[in-house]
């Protein structure tokens, strides 16, 4: 049996996006060519009273093209009180994308709202296990049942 980090495709989506009440920032483009879905993950480092963060999910058909959000693909947050979302996470997962390219879109609205880094994985690939790109993943390590060290 194959362990799932093997046959997940891992991604540095996009750097910690700094606080702010008008943040609308694009991850990297990812290529779902042999993949079903992508799950996007953004964590909200810090949030002020009344801001709204928000990760939405977008596709196209080509990587470098106009990107279009996705319907139902969206997280949302509102901080009630200062610092209530700080290290909550936002989570999209896209199932069976209609278009070969797939980014996530960060946003924030009416107060600050800090992000961190964004990261994005590819699923349920047609092979496996999936070579990592080196560029990404400095390295991948694996265990089954593993003896106490």
């Amino acid at each position: 049996m194959q362990q799932e980090a093997n046959g997940l495709k891992w991604m540095y989506g996009q750097v910690a996006v700094a606080a702010a009440d008008d943040t609308d920032s694009d991850g990297a483009a990812l290529d779902m060519q042999d993949y079903d879905g992508a799950v996007f993950v953004v964590a909200i480092e810090d949030s002020v009273a009344t801001g709204v963060a928000t990760l939405t999910a977008k596709q196209c058909d080509t990587s470098g093209g106009i990107y279009a959000a996705l319907s139902g693909a969206v997280a949302t947050a509102t901080c009630a009180t200062n610092d209530d979302l700080n290290t909550k996470l936002l989570i999209v997962d896209v199932y069976r994308p209609q278009e070969r390219y797939l980014k996530a879109n960060v946003k924030s609205a009416t107060a600050n709202i800090a992000f961190g880094t964004l990261y994005q994985f590819a699923y349920k690939g047609r092979k496996a296990p999936v070579a990592q790109i080196a560029a990404e993943v400095a390295q991948l390590t694996s265990v089954a049942s593993p003896a106490e060290a």
